[in-house]
């Protein structure tokens, strides 16, 4: 039988969106994409039809990028003619697919072993939809229970298997802190570490750092330590103050980490308050990262500002 090792070594694995390679010095440090949960409300309420998020994304925010999150075509995985539809609306418009955002489709960190491998199998299609859309990822979700040694060795066994599969289509699974123990950034660092895969890695999401109710992960240290394995960034924002700064993250001490990574990747809007309306949250980060981009990047030659 053959090792982990020798099966992804065989396999054509894609290019990591996160990787550490440095633009030109004409073209800015990151580009800005949109995460279709920044629009959750509008779209569960029916206000907006998942087919028309690549036009609202061009049209109304002059963003060319996106990552699509499966709740909203949740039954649609494997409908080659939808499928087709979606890809063909984002090409016309110049779009781009990014990754897909795999939610509910049961614990990859299951205490049942056989519920943890129908776990696995269930992310199977949603592979296959973002290798037929040109994504470079799907993002999980690593949730599990039990002790923290427990949930290291369910998570990484199931992740070291979809990320063997994800191989074969040339794509990369991404865990993202997303609560529970994916929150805390060590624990992912190590589950990273064990998987041991080049096509598998994280997606930092710069606001998400709450284990439970009475613990939350000190975020900069958190992002500090996914950053090295990023394939892919989230730009959490809930709230803003008067300055257009958000309360919560110190967005400049947080891109400054990103970049001294050498991620050259997406950032992907993720508007998740409600004291804005969905389109004026995205209108404000996005004027937030742009603004926090000029300020980190020396207008001539476009060198990082280090201190």
């Amino acid at each position: 039988m053959k090792t982990n090792a020798q099966i992804v070594a065989g396999l054509s694995v894609a290019p990591l969106s996160g990787h550490k390679t440095f633009s030109p010095p004409d073209t800015p440090p990151f580009k800005i994409s949109l995460a279709e949960w920044s629009l959750h409300r509008t779209l569960f309420e029916g206000k907006l039809n998942h087919l028309d998020f690549p036009k609202v994304a061009k049209q109304d925010y002059d963003i060319d990028a996106i990552e699509l999150v499966n709740q909203f075509f949740m039954d649609k995985a494997r409908d080659q003619t939808y499928l087709a539809d979606f890809k063909q609306r984002a090409s016309d418009l110049g779009v781009s697919i990014l990754l897909i955002m795999c939610d509910n489709e049961g614990m990859l960190g299951d205490p049942d072993q056989s519920k943890r491998r129908q776990a696995v199998e269930n992310h199977y299609k949603w592979a296959e939809a973002a290798k037929f859309f040109g994504c470079h990822s799907i993002r999980v979700n690593a949730f599990s229970t039990g002790t923290y040694q427990e949930q290291m060795e369910r998570v990484t066994d199931s992740l070291r298997r979809l990320a063997e599969f994800c191989a074969k289509l040339s794509l990369n699974v991404l865990v993202e802190n997303h609560g529970g123990l994916s929150s805390n950034a060590e624990w992912v660092v190590s589950v990273v570490n064990k998987v041991g895969l080049p096509n598998f890695g994280t997606l930092p999401d710069l606001g998400n750092f709450k284990i439970d109710d009475k613990t939350e992960y000190d975020r900069y240290k958190g992002v500090s330590e996914m950053m090295p394995y990023a394939k892919a960034v989230s730009a959490k924002s809930l709230n803003f103050d008067e300055q257009g700064n958000e309360t919560r993250v110190d967005y400049r001490r947080m891109m400054k980490i990103v970049l001294e990574a050498g991620y050259r990747g997406y950032v992907g809007i993720e508007y998740s308050g409600d004291k804005l309306s969905e389109p004026e949250g995205i209108r404000a980060t996005k004027r937030l990262l742009e603004k926090v981009e000029r300020e980190l990047v020396q207008p001539r030659g476009r060198k990082r500002v280090m201190n």
